[in-house]
């Protein structure tokens, strides 16, 4: 009973060998750089993470097809090396002789990549499945409604369109009554100002009245009465 376990077992291995290998019909290379993505807080890819990985790929198959019984025993991984890519097929849960086809397993992966991702801390640059295409993210959406953002900008112009407009009113007065100040300042210098003649400050004439000098007497004060 032993030696049919032990054959059964080693049978199941050969053919489990057969299935994943590179190349091989519905076979997937994995290519993944954790160095490269975390740094200095790189993990190290070990037993465990390979258990995850297997996970992952069973739970995209269930999540993908309803009908799906895929289990973490369904995922083979093959040819790993030390810098972190190996092979890996999805055998059928049902026969678990025979694989799923590829364009299933693509499908259930891009329908999960962002998952599949997020549970390795990496992205589709450094998590490569190099047979299927990289899915674009879902946009981000703004905290803030686009509606409101644009509101915000526009009201943002209106108020320093009427500042600059206050500003430089105020300016303009400014100016325009130191101006003023200018020409009322120089138009009482002018008047003020007297000419010297011989040296002795000489008063405005009135043209129309004359002047009459006081050092020579009055035609009327020359002739002393007889």
């Amino acid at each position: 009973m032993l030696r049919a376990l032990l054959l059964i077992l080693s049978v199941v291995a050969i053919a489990h060998a057969e299935l994943c290998k590179p190349d091989a019909q519905n076979a997937f290379k994995v290519r993944i750089s954790i160095k490269t993505a975390l740094g200095d807080n790189a993990y190290a890819w070990d037993a465990n993470e390979e258990y995850l990985f297997k996970a992952m790929v069973a739970f995209a198959m269930r999540r993908y097809s309803s009908k799906s019984t895929t289990q973490i025993s369904n995922v083979l991984l093959c040819n790993v090396t030390d810098r972190v890519s190996f092979w890996f097929v999805v055998t059928d849960s049902s026969k678990n002789v025979t694989t799923v086809p590829g364009s299933v397993v693509e499908a259930a992966i891009r329908m999960n990549r962002n998952r599949i991702n997020s549970a390795f801390l990496l992205s589709d640059k450094t998590l490569q499945f190099l047979k299927i295409t990289s899915t674009l993210s879902p946009p981000v959406e703004p905290s803030t409604p686009v509606w409101l953002i644009v509101f915000g900008v526009v009201l943002c112009l209106i108020v320093a369109g009427i500042v600059f407009l206050i500003v430089s009113g105020i300016q303009k007065h400014k100016k325009k009554n130191k101006e003023s100040t200018e020409r009322e300042n120089l138009e009482e210098k002018v008047e003020v100002t007297v000419t010297l003649e011989n040296g002795l400050p000489c008063e405005v004439l009135d043209l129309k009245a004359g002047h009459i000098n006081g050092v020579f007497p009055a035609d009327d004060e020359r002739f002393t009465s007889l």
